[in-house]
């Protein structure tokens, strides 16, 4: 049987034999990438993310399941002085058709995760969230019965919570931040079964959020010209570039890439500094130098990782320099603002992450760094809390087990060998 894709080393350019590495066995500080079988895109009998099944690393989907919705935003649009503006929803709102009840596009990246390693001999991921991640895999989990390792620092506690009771969950608090949380989450790895789930390196989690740019070429008929997003990691950004790469392969789509607009939230936006200087790596003292008390003073928590895949081969510089991008300080006022635009102009209340991008957005159309009849996409990551809070019954996450970062491993090694074992 001919095997659906492979792997290739983004930096080395070797094939990868084994379908489970997360990095270049090489050496190569590199990102992998899927190449499937077929180049061009093939649209499946089914709705939400798997109606793109023949780009994303599984052979079966999950069903049901929910995805990423293209629609004009023409109210929007004319607040902006646009004729051409495309919303892309990752959230919830009947009334958009969206219907991702965790109400954040990482439940793209969550569905062929989870089915990519149960396909793969039933692993059980260990994720390190901030809270949105955390959350769409719990209630991935939740939905479909599979088990999950989440950890998250304690102040996101409030953040985790499922529509369907989660009773497959293993949930670690950190009494620290997302960085802690990633330094005990690699801890856990060393539980047989348990695996890291990877992050940026997982390209079943990109190429699940890279169907926000197949779905809005599909719609539209071809690629954007600009492409509106906040960023953390950068992940995001990354995997609508390389779904744009395989767009453009398949040849019915466009031959030009979108321009990548990303953005951070003020004070903490290490990526702008580095990228304004076009610097491939970034430098903690000059781009994050109060990163403690900046990490705290931002309305999206979420837009705060300190390790993004910045400078990787096949990562954000990379996606950066192929599209000419732009990066975007974004104020807590700004952010504020465009959330309330957003909400007045298109209905939709959005996650504080999503409330950046339009503000980001908001920049490029008063300074003219896009043209008001280019065709732009914007992301919009999450929101419809308010909705989902009228129409679900919310179940909070409770901690499994709280811990320090210098706490010594073997207590949650044996605690969670213990759950484990429940799986087989």
């Amino acid at each position: 049987m001919i095997p659906k894709y492979r792997l290739r080393c983004v930096g080395g350019g070797e094939i990868i034999p084994d379908m489970t590495a997360l990095s270049c066995p090489d050496g190569h500080d590199s990102l992998l990438r899927t190449e499937y079988c077929r180049r061009r895109l093939h649209l499946a009998p089914y709705t939400g993310i798997f109606r793109y099944l023949c780009w994303l690393p599984v052979t079966r989907p999950l069903l049901p399941s929910g995805g990423p919705v293209t629609f004009a935003a023409d109210c929007l649009a004319r607040e902006l002085g646009l004729s051409r503006l495309f919303i892309s929803f990752s959230g919830y709102s009947p009334e958009h058709h969206a219907t991702l009840a965790t109400g954040s596009f990482k439940e793209l990246e969550a569905l062929p995760t989870m089915q990519q390693l149960w396909e793969l001999g039933g692993k059980i991921p260990v994720i390190a969230s901030a809270g949105n991640t955390g959350r769409a895999f719990a209630g991935i989990s939740a939905q479909y019965k599979k088990p999950v390792i989440v950890v998250v620092p304690e102040d996101a506690i409030p953040r985790l919570w499922t529509t369907t009771p989660a009773h497959d969950v293993f949930l670690f608090a950190v009494k620290g931040d997302y960085t802690d949380a990633i330094t005990v989450s690699n801890a856990l790895t060393a539980v047989p079964m348990c695996v890291p789930e990877g992050g940026a390196k997982n390209v079943a989690r990109r190429d699940g959020m890279g169907t926000v740019m197949l779905d809005a070429a599909v719609t539209l008929g071809r690629l954007p010209d600009h492409y509106f997003q906040a960023v953390g990691s950068g992940t995001g950004a990354i995997a609508a570039w390389e779904g744009a790469l395989r767009l453009i392969g398949d040849g019915r789509f466009g031959t030009m890439l979108p321009r990548l607009h990303l953005a951070q939230n003020k004070p903490f936006t290490p990526l702008v500094s580095a990228w304004q200087q076009r610097r491939r790596t970034i430098d903690p003292e000059l781009d994050m130098p109060d990163a403690s008390n900046a990490v705290q003073a931002v309305m999206s928590p979420v837009l705060t990782n300190r390790t993004p895949p910045y400078g990787i081969a096949g990562g954000l510089y990379d996606a950066l320099h192929a599209t000419d991008g732009c990066m975007y300080a974004v104020s807590n006022d700004e952010g504020r603002t465009a959330s309330q635009l957003l909400r007045e102009t298109e209905g939709i209340d959005p996650d504080p992450a999503a409330a950046v991008a339009t503000a980001a957005l908001v920049q490029a159309a008063e300074t003219g760094t896009v043209g008001r009849d280019d065709l732009i996409l914007l992301n919009i990551t999450g929101g419809g809390y308010d909705r989902i809070r009228e129409d679900y019954t919310l179940y909070p996450l409770e901690a499994s087990a709280s811990v320090t970062p210098d706490e010594p491993c073997d207590r949650l090694v044996a605690e969670l060998k213990t759950w484990v074992a429940r799986y087989g």
